[in-house]
Formats: C-alpha cells, structure tokens, sequence
C-alpha cells in the first residue's frame, strides 16, 4: 500500500509541479480542469448515477468549464460569488453534520447532484484563480490544508481521545482539529516571519490576512482551518451513505480524486472571499 502511494504520488506531481510552476496559467488550468471533470464524475457515482450518466456529468462539468474559461470568466472578479459560497458551505456544515446521513437522505438526489457539481467546479475557478493571483498565494492555500490534515493525522494519533463526528468519520478527534489548527498557526507564523526577513516574497494568504489585523487574521485562519475539516467530514458522510469507503480507485494507494481534494473545496473558494474585499 505505501508502495502504491509513493508510486501514485510521484506520478502525479511529475505532471502538476511543471503545470504549476509555467509561467502562463494555460497548462495548470487544462490539467486542473480534468482532475475536476473527474472528480465531477465521481461525485455523480456517489449520488447515485450509473456509469453512463456518471461519465456525462464528469464530461459537462469539464466541457463547462472549459466553456467558461474561454469566454473570460476565468480572469473576472468574483466577489458577490465567493461571499454566497461562504454561506453556502457554513450552511452544509450546520444541516450535514449534524444531522447526519439522515439529513443527507432527505435531500433529494437531484439537488445533491447538481450542487456537488457546482461546488466542485466553484473550487476549480478559485484555484485558477489563486495561480493567477501568484504562485505563492496558491502554494499558501495549499499548505494550509496540507498542514492541517498532517498535523491533525498525527496529533489525532497520539492524543486523540474525544470523537469529533463518530457517526461520519470515527477516526477524527477534537485533538486531531485542535492539533490540525496548531499546525496552521505556526505555518502562518514562520511564513509571515520568512516574508518579514526578506526570506519569502510578500503577496501569499498570510501576508494578506496580517494586513486584516491580528485579531482578524487569526479569526480567518480558524474558519478556514475550520472548513478544511467540515470539506473532509461532508465527503465522508456521503461515502458513508453510498456505503463505500474511496470515492474511486483512480489513484492507486490514495483512493480517488475526491478524497484527495475534500478539504480544499470549501477552502479555495473561502480564502478567495477572504481576499476579495
């Protein structure tokens, strides 16, 4: 297993690090927007679509997107849109996970489907726009939830005791979350104390919300580390539902595209409002 996972891993990062770091935004968004047309078609299996119709979603999602992005929406601001996702999302935590997977079955199918899928293609827009913005802006989003999950995996591990959703996810614990937040806050911190002495370039996540304010900025920190978590607990309740334990086997070793990218749906889109207004 941990074989598969290195294997799988490296596979995938000699494909996105050269997309990532290309100074035009064409060869990230094209390989990112796959990644999403596959977890779009993923999401539809989850909810459950045959195959056929599982494929047709994953294609639209993608076929949209790449619509979208050559008609110049890519490149617009989306302010009024990042704001409506931050309640949408804080809505989904409050209904979902607590009222579990019976809160999940009483939405119909259709609904569910169809705002996945919207979610889904929201996160791609804000993570192209991210890039756009600047490389590191983008790798600060992205280490952000990178060094939650680790630092809640481990800190979970040893002192988890307290179940944090046992009916969703039951390996999470309160510690898990409070160590995930610990480890957001010094990465926060040596990124601003790395940007202070000339270190790292300004224009990242940190260096913006610092110049909110302290207090704002550790306020922010906690609601997107907060979010990271509810991305991860919403996916695992409707895996839960589905009754299976990856959204695919695409990804040998790590499961499927959804399960890689859980946290981030919420995230990018929420960091994008952060630093919108």
């Amino acid at each position: 297993m941990l074989k598969q996972r290195v294997i799988t891993a490296l596979l995938l990062l000699a494909v996105f690090l050269p997309t990532l770091l290309y100074p035009s935004i064409e060869p990230f968004a094209a390989f990112t927007l796959v990644l999403i047309g596959t977890a779009g078609w993923e999401w539809a299996r989850l909810n459950g679509c045959g195959q056929t119709r599982a494929v047709s979603a994953g294609l639209a999602l993608g076929v949209a997107g790449l619509v979208f992005w050559l008609l110049g929406g890519v490149e617009r601001p989306w302010p009024s849109l990042w704001l409506g996702l931050c309640g949408v999302w804080v809505l989904l935590a409050l209904v979902l996970l607590r009222g579990g997977t019976e809160a999940l079955t009483r939405c119909p199918l259709w609904i569910r489907l169809w705002l996945g899928l919207f979610l889904i293609a929201c996160a791609w827009l804000a993570l192209v726009q991210a890039r756009l913005i600047g490389l590191g802006f983008l790798l600060s989003v992205l280490l952000l939830v990178w060094a939650a999950d680790i630092a809640a995996y481990f800190g979970g591990k040893r002192f988890g005791r307290r179940k944090l959703a046992p009916r969703i996810s039951p390996g999470k614990s309160w510690e898990g979350a409070i160590s995930g937040l610990i480890g957001v806050l010094l990465l926060a911190g040596v990124w601003l104390v790395g940007t202070q002495r000339g270190w790292l370039a300004p224009g990242h996540l940190y260096d913006t919300l610092w110049s909110l304010g302290p207090a704002l900025a550790l306020v922010s920190l906690v609601f997107l580390t907060t979010m990271s978590v509810v991305g991860d607990l919403v996916e695992s309740l409707v895996k839960r539902a589905a009754g299976v334990k990856d959204s695919s086997g695409l990804l040998p070793g790590h499961g499927g595209v959804l399960d890689r990218i859980d946290a981030l749906l919420p995230v990018l889109p929420l960091a994008m409002m952060l630093v919108s207004f």
